[in-house]
C-alpha cells in the first residue's frame, strides 16, 4: 500500500497522523483567545484593546511554530494536547492582562515593590520560552527510553533543585514559604523544574522495580500489603517530602511530590493498597508538621474552615481571609458569571493575578466557565495517561 501524505502504513492498516486536525484546533484556540481579549477590553475600557491584533498574531505565530515542529518531528503525536495547552495559555494571558488593568493591584504593587509593571508581556515571553524548550525536547529526545539511563542522576538533580531555595543569599522567603530563588533579577521556583525531573526518576525506578513492588506479603483489612523491604523507597520519598515541608514551609509541593510517586506506583503495580497507604502517610505527616509549624498549621486551618478561622483570627487571618474571599468570588459569579472584565476579584484578593487567578475565572465566567477550564485540564490528564499507557 502506498504512503499517503499525513498517513503511515502498518501492514494493511493506514494510520492518519491527524496533524491537519491539530492545525484546525489550534486556529480555533487562537480565535477564542482573541475574542476573549476583545471582550475584556470592551468591558473595561469600552473599546478594543490597542494591542489585540499584535497579541493575537504573536500567539498564532508561537502556536504555528509549535505545530510545525510537531508536524516535522512527532507527526503521530496526540492532536489534542497542543491545542488545549494553547487555549489554556491564551486564556490565562487574557486573564492576567485583564487584572493588569486593575488600579488596586497597580497601587498594591507600587506600595509593595516600589513600581508596577504589567505581567502579561512577561507571561508572553515565558510562553515563547516554553515553546523553545518544547522544540528542544522534540529535536534532541528522539526516544523517551533514553531517559532511563539517567534515573538516579535525575533523583540527585531533583534533590539539588529542591534544596536551592535553602541556600543563603540565593533563596528568598515569600509570604512564609522558602521556595523561591532570585537569579539575575528574576525570581523562579526550582521546584517547578524538579517536578519534571522527579517524574523521570520515578518512571525509571518503577520500570525496574515494578514486579517487586507488585508482590504482596500479607492481607490486612481487605488490602494487599507490600513486603516490608519494598516499602523502603516510598518511605524515603515520604521523608524527603516532609523535610521539604519542614524547612521550606511548602505544604503544596510536598504533597504533590509524594502524591505523584504514589499514583505512579499504583499505575505500575495496579495495587490499591499503595493509594491507601500513601494517603494515610501524607495526611499523618501533614498533621504532625502542622502541630509545630505555625505557617503550615494556618494553611491547614484555612483549608478546613476558612470562614471560621477568618472570624477567629481577625486582622491576623491572612490565608483564611484570602480563601474565604476566593470562595465568595466564586459564589458571586453564579452559573454564567459576570462577564469578562466585569468581576471584582481584584478588589478583595491580594494575589488575584497569581495564586488566586482561578477565582477570577469563577467570578467572570461562572460555574460554566470554571467547569470548562477543569474539563480542559481533565482532557490533558486523560490524553496524557493514554499516551503513558501506550508507551
Amino acid at each position: 500500500m502506498s504512503v499517503v501524505t499525513n498517513t503511515t502504513t502498518i501492514g494493511a492498516i493506514e494510520l492518519p497522523s491527524r496533524r491537519n486536525t491539530e492545525l484546525l484546533l489550534l486556529a480555533f484556540a487562537v480565535v477564542i483567545t482573541i475574542f476573549a481579549y476583545a471582550n475584556a477590553g470592551l468591558s473595561i475600557h469600552g473599546k478594543l484593546p490597542p494591542g489585540m491584533f499584535a497579541y493575537g498574531l504573536g500567539l498564532a505565530v508561537l502556536a504555528g511554530i509549535a505545530h510545525f515542529v510537531v508536524r516535522r518531528y512527532a507527526k503521530y503525536a496526540d492532536p489534542l494536547l497542543l491545542p488545549i495547552a494553547t487555549l489554556l495559555n491564551g486564556l490565562g494571558l487574557v486573564l492576567i492582562w485583564r487584572l493588569d488593568q486593575s488600579e488596586r493591584l497597580q497601587n498594591l504593587a507600587k506600595r509593595s515593590f516600589g513600581a508596577f509593571s504589567e505581567s502579561s508581556p512577561r507571561q508572553m515571553m515565558y510562553t515563547a520560552l516554553g515553546i523553545a524548550l518544547f522544540t528542544c525536547v522534540l529535536l534532541f529526545l528522539k526516544d523517551h527510553r533514553i531517559l532511563q539511563r539517567f534515573t538516579y542522576i535525575s533523583m540527585v538533580a531533583a534533590l539539588v533543585l529542591l534544596l536551592l531555595p535553602l541556600v543563603p543569599g540565593l533563596g528568598t522567603n515569600v509570604f512564609g514559604a522558602q521556595i523561591w530563588i532570585r537569579v539575575a533579577g528574576f525570581s523562579i521556583q526550582p521546584g517547578e523544574f524538579a517536578k519534571i525531573v522527579l517524574a523521570v526518576f520515578f518512571a525509571g525506578y518503577l520500570m525496574v522495580k515494578r514486579d517487586a513492588l507488585a508482590l504482596a506479603s500479607r492481607r490486612f483489612m481487605g488490602l494487599y500489603l507490600p513486603r516490608g523491604r519494598d516499602l523502603g523507597p516510598i518511605l524515603a520519598i515520604w521523608a524527603v517530602s516532609l523535610l521539604i515541608l519542614i524547612f521550606e514551609n511548602d505544604l503544596g509541593s510536598s504533597l504533590l511530590f509524594f502524591g505523584m510517586f504514589v499514583i505512579m506506583l499504583y499505575v505500575a503495580t495496579e495495587r490499591t493498597s499503595w493509594i491507601i497507604i500513601g494517603l494515610l502517610m501524607s495526611v499523618g505527616g501533614a498533621v504532625v508538621v502542622a502541630g509545630f509549624s505555625s505557617h503550615v498549621g494556618a494553611r491547614v486551618s484555612a483549608w478546613l474552615d476558612p470562614f471560621g478561622c477568618w472570624q477567629k483570627m481577625g486582622a491576623d487571618a491572612g490565608a483564611c481571609e484570602q480563601i474565604a474571599q476566593s470562595i465568595m468570588s466564586f459564589g458571586s459569579g453564579g452559573v454564567l458569571g459576570t462577564g469578562w472584565g466585569q468581576g471584582h476579584s481584584d478588589l478583595i484578593l491580594f494575589a488575584a493575578n497569581s495564586d488566586f487567578i482561578f477565582s477570577t475565572v469563577g467570578e467572570e465566567l461562572g460555574l460554566a466557565g470554571a467547569m470548562a477550564f477543569l474539563l480542559l485540564y481533565g482532557l490533558i490528564i486523560e490524553r496524557g495517561v493514554r499516551t503513558s499507557l501506550a508507551a
